[in-house]
């Protein structure tokens, strides 16, 4: 009788492929990670949902969650969509090695990002919505004067001031030996231009608002207030 080849099982991939106590270790991982995508989803449904009685009865808890990094709005849609172009710009107050103090230029921020998007088929959603969302969080949560409004108000301050210390030192703005000291913050608004047939007019001179200095941690660490 003729021989019949043996053919060999094929090879083990993926999760099979490893020992039955690494099995556990990584079914139990991804169930971990599982779930935590399932809550962050979750929470940030209930802050996009309209009001009700999850929202009432736990609303600190999802606002905690989900404020600042993760907000959600409706700004690019009806009724009120935004026409207008808002650059966040930043100075610092330096020490310098040799004891003195320096004020620096100021630093467009929104213009560094756009060029970190621009040309980049796969930008971050840092690059596109870290240093936005900072300052409309700051803004809705800050009267005209600059003075925060409630909690999140300085919960807003706290995360622009975070910003501005990874920013500067991402500039190298303290230089060999400096440490910031303050930071200031200041916003230019131009508006769009409208069609040419539509007959609108609007203004071209930019608006600026110019924030008040904020001092920050020794050695400038970040998120901290001196």
């Amino acid at each position: 009788m003729p021989r019949q080849a043996i053919v060999a099982p094929p090879p083990c991939t993926g999760i099979s492929a490893l020992s039955p106590r690494y099995q556990v270790g990584a079914v139990a991982a991804l169930a971990v990670v599982a779930v935590a995508v399932c809550a962050h989803l979750g929470l940030v449904f209930l802050h996009v949902a309209p009001s009700n009685t999850l929202t009432k009865q736990h609303g600190d808890a999802v606002d905690e969650w989900v404020f600042p990094e993760f907000e959600q709005n409706w700004k690019l849609f009806a009724p009120n969509p935004l026409q207008q172009n808002v650059s966040v710009q930043l100075r610092a107050e330096v020490s310098t090695a040799d004891g003195a103090i320096r004020t620096t230029g100021w630093y467009d921020l929104s213009a560094e990002d756009g060029r970190d998007i621009d040309g980049n088929p796969l930008p971050s959603h840092t690059q596109q919505n870290e240093l936005r969302r900072a300052w409309d969080f700051f803004v809705a949560t800050h009267d005209s004067d600059d003075r925060p409004v409630g909690l999140r108000g300085t919960l807003s301050e706290d995360y622009l001031r975070r910003i501005a210390v990874l920013r500067l030192d991402r500039n190298d703005a303290a230089g060999p030996g400096g440490a910031v000291q303050r930071v200031q913050y200041r916003s230019r608004t131009t508006n769009v231009e409208p069609p040419s047939w539509s007959g609108e007019k609007v203004s071209g001179r930019p608006a600026y608002r110019e924030l008040p200095w904020w001092p920050v941690a020794a050695g400038g660490k970040e998120g901290e207030a001196a």
